[in-house]
C-alpha cells in the first residue's frame, strides 16, 4: 500500500505546486504594474481540484504493470493553469494591474501554503507516529 501515492497526498502536492506558481504569477503582475500594456495572470487551480474531487467517486483501477491501461482518474494530481486578463484595463496606459489587489492576493496565498504545509507536517507525524507506535 503506497501512502504518498494517494489521493490525499497528490492534491495537496498539487495544492502547494498551486501556491508556488501563485506566489510567482502574483510577485510578476507586481513587478510589471507600472509596464505598459502588460496584463496580469492569474492560477487556476481550485476548478480543477473540484473537479479531481468529483472524479474520486468514479471507478479507478490500480496498475501493478506500467503496460496496463489506467482506468479512471486513480487519484491524479490537480494541476494548475496560468490564465492572462487581457480583457480589463485598471490604467490610463492600458495595463490592469490593481496593485492592491495583488497584494490581498499575496497575503491569502501566503496563509494558503502556510496552511497547506501545517497539513502536510501533520499527516507525515501521524504516519510516524503509527510506525513508531508511540504517541
Amino acid at each position: 500500500m503506497s501512502l504518498l501515492n494517494g489521493a490525499h497526498f497528490n492534491r495537496l502536492e498539487g495544492a502547494i505546486n498551486a501556491s508556488e506558481m501563485r506566489q510567482r504569477v502574483i510577485s510578476n503582475n507586481v513587478a510589471n504594474a507600472d509596464t505598459p500594456k502588460f496584463k496580469r495572470s492569474d492560477v487556476l487551480f481550485e476548478e480543477t481540484l473540484q473537479q479531481s474531487m468529483g472524479a474520486s467517486a468514479e471507478l479507478s483501477g490500480r496498475l501493478t504493470n506500467k503496460k496496463h491501461i489506467p482506468i479512471g482518474s486513480g487519484g491524479s494530481k490537480p494541476q494548475a493553469q496560468i490564465v492572462t486578463d487581457e480583457s480589463t484595463v485598471m490604467n490610463n496606459n492600458e495595463n490592469n494591474v490593481d496593485i492592491d489587489r495583488e497584494m490581498t492576493l499575496l497575503a491569502k496565498n501566503q496563509l494558503n501554503y502556510n496552511f497547506y504545509i501545517q497539513q502536510l507536517n501533520h499527516d507525515v507525524k501521524m504516519m510516524r507516529t503509527g510506525i513508531d507506535g508511540r504517541a
